[in-house]
């Protein structure tokens, strides 16, 4: 499966990164955005560190090079998960401003009517990310809040991680065992 991974400025970076992580035995192409870095360096270690890692899992693009593969919908990707996705790139999407790879990745997912995922992070929301969300789930658009459940008894952040991640890939059609799923013992 070829599978793009764009990361954007919201916090639950680790969510992203941890996505990579599972999606590593994939064609995975890696966009991160200059907020995103930003972010990285808040909640996990720096930037460049991350990016390293990240580099053993796929391809990894800068948000500005916009003639990279994943701009072009001959480039035949299956699929595109944003995961952390901010109210700004899911904004753009969902009105159709392809100012950046992220933007314009998703914008050649919906006209090539290909599986595109956003895992928005924030709380509250307000009704423009509301009807911005609902804007792009009548297009096909996922719509996977960063909402872990509790049901799995999770003992740390880690699994709180891992069962957004288990849930990104049930979409994706990916067979995982991240999680506890509700009714198996």
């Amino acid at each position: 499966m070829r599978i793009i991974l764009a990361l954007t400025g919201a916090s639950g970076i680790q969510i992203g990164i941890r996505l990579a992580e599972a999606l590593r035995k994939h064609e995975l192409h890696i966009i991160v955005s200059e907020t995103a870095k930003k972010v990285m360096n808040y909640e996990v270690e720096s930037a460049d560190k991350v990016l390293s890692k990240m580099k053993k899992y796929g391809k990894v693009y800068d948000e500005s090079a916009i003639d990279a593969a994943p701009a072009s919908g001959s480039s035949l990707f299956d699929a595109m998960v944003v995961c952390p996705c901010s109210m700004k790139t899911l904004s753009a999407i969902a009105n159709g401003y392809c100012c950046n790879l992220i933007t314009r990745s998703a914008d050649v997912m919906l006209k090539e009517g290909r599986k595109l995922i956003l895992v928005p992070r924030e709380t509250p929301v307000s009704a423009i990310h509301l009807e911005n969300m609902l804007k792009l789930s009548r297009l096909g658009v996922v719509i996977l809040p960063a909402s872990p459940a509790f049901y799995h008894k999770p003992k740390g952040v880690g699994d709180m991680v891992d069962f957004i991640v288990g849930k990104i890939l049930d979409s994706l059609g990916i067979q995982n065992q991240l999680y506890k799923r509700w009714g198996r013992k």
